[in-house]
């Protein structure tokens, strides 16, 4: 009887892509401090990192800025990688998606600040104030709901809204077969609306 390799949900799973593989052994090379194997890894996914921040971001010079710091925060905290959780690519795209959410939130901090502000000097018809207000916290409750998610769950739905990509280009991300992620997406998506609808 052939050994079949077992995805971290008990899925039977086909082996990594040869190139996922090899970034996978290179971030953990650059883990020990090989700053040429950091140096590919840095080759390899400083535009994806910087794909996804700046369709977080909408802010091409933000994100550029956290991109770097990602890629920064990637050679200080290599070791931190796991890959028996997942691929280098996965990790890193997750941990950049958390750095631009972040940033995202301290800019509407200073925005709603500055909003309250506003408030107190000038007379703002009232359907305007209450739209802008909407918007925000429907941003808040999107960004609440997808934390909830399991990191599995949540981090194809990012791949797919954040960076544009389809289930396919997802699945190969990832190195997870197509009909798991396929299934994720739409267990996540199902758990996503419920939590809008309850309107956390």
């Amino acid at each position: 009887m052939s050994d079949a390799k077992t995805g971290r949900d008990g899925e039977g799973s086909r082996p990594r892509p040869s190139a996922e593989t090899w970034l996978d052994a290179r971030l953990e090379r650059a883990a020990q401090g090989d700053q040429d194997a950091f140096a590919d890894v840095y080759d390899t996914l400083a535009r994806p990192v910087k794909g996804l921040i700046c369709r977080v971001l909408r802010d091409e010079a933000q994100a550029e800025e956290v991109a770097q710091d990602v890629m920064v925060e990637i050679w200080r905290t290599a070791d931190r990688y796991r890959p028996e959780l997942g691929t280098a690519r996965g990790w890193v795209l997750t941990l950049a998606h958390r750095r631009a959410v972040d940033r995202v939130r301290h800019v509407q901090a200073s925005t709603e600040r500055e909003r309250r502000s506003a408030l107190l000097t000038e007379d703002r018809p009232f359907d305007e104030v209450a739209e802008a207000v909407e918007r925000h916290e429907e941003h808040d409750r999107v960004q609440r709901c997808l934390a909830d998610l399991e990191r599995h769950q949540r981090v194809p739905l990012v791949l797919a809204y954040y960076e544009g990509m389809t289930y396919l280009e997802v699945a190969a991300c990832l190195a997870t077969p197509a009909g798991t992620v396929k299934s994720r997406m739409r267990t996540g998506l199902r758990l996503l609306r419920r939590c809008l609808e309850a309107g956390r």
